[in-house]
């Protein structure tokens, strides 16, 4: 990536024409093909852009200073960079990026279907969080409206292997007399998103799958009316 600070004036054309008048911006060139112009403000979005691919090709303007002329591959678009004075330049290798990574996320999932269990089924209420078997916790432990015991694991992409968690929490469970006093213990498998292999071994076994609107769910998280 090449980052070029600098005082410049900036002109688009295409489907339609836009102008950035003389500014001290930052410029960014990646290595995708993409440039970017930003100003000091206005949060992430830039000012304006060409997306990949493009070309630049870098030259002078008839007054001698230096000018950059960014032409779109697939269209006619082009932005045309005329640069005043070069405060900073500078180009960095920042290898392959890993992606981003929300480990809070499914945490923070648990933490809202047990204030908000009735989103996975009407009469759900919550019993416990973590409630604790011989081979781990099961997420939530919550109570239908019949009276009986539902079991619900939470997880943020819904693959074979949380059913088959699933399923053995529910073996555990049903052979716990405190439970299954009236009747069997049942699953949820609940997840912002669940692959369809996931939906068919649930199904298969009897267990039922609920799919979570993350952002949703947020919104229903009122900050402003907490104690706490």
């Amino acid at each position: 990536m090449r980052i070029v600070v600098a005082t410049c004036q900036v002109d688009y054309a295409g489907r339609l024409t836009a102008h950035l008048p003389m500014a001290t911006r930052v410029l960014m060139l990646k290595s995708d093909g993409s440039v970017l112009i930003h100003s000091d403000g206005g949060s992430y979005k830039p000012l304006n852009w060409m997306s990949p691919p493009c070309t630049v090709r870098e030259g002078t303007s008839e007054d001698g200073r230096l000018e950059w002329l960014v032409s779109a591959a697939k269209s006619d678009d082009t932005l045309r960079i005329l640069i005043d004075e070069v405060h900073h330049d500078t180009s960095h290798d920042l290898g392959v990026d890993p992606g981003l990574q929300k480990d809070g996320v499914e945490k923070h999932l648990q933490e809202l279907l047990a204030e908000h269990p009735t989103s996975l089924a009407d009469g759900l209420t919550l019993v416990r969080r973590e409630f604790p078997t011989a081979i781990g916790p099961v997420d939530l432990m919550c109570r239908d409206g019949s009276g009986l015991s539902v079991a619900v694991e939470v997880k943020r992409r819904g693959d074979i292997d949380g059913v088959e968690q699933l399923t053995r929490y529910l073996e555990l469970l049903n052979r716990d007399p405190a439970l299954t006093r009236k009747g069997a213990v049942r699953g949820i498998f609940a997840a912002q998103e669940i692959r369809p292999q996931a939906r068919v071994l649930a199904t298969d076994r009897g267990i039922a799958c609920a799919v979570v609107d993350y952002d949703a769910l947020r919104g229903m998280d009122d900050a402003e009316h907490r104690l706490f």
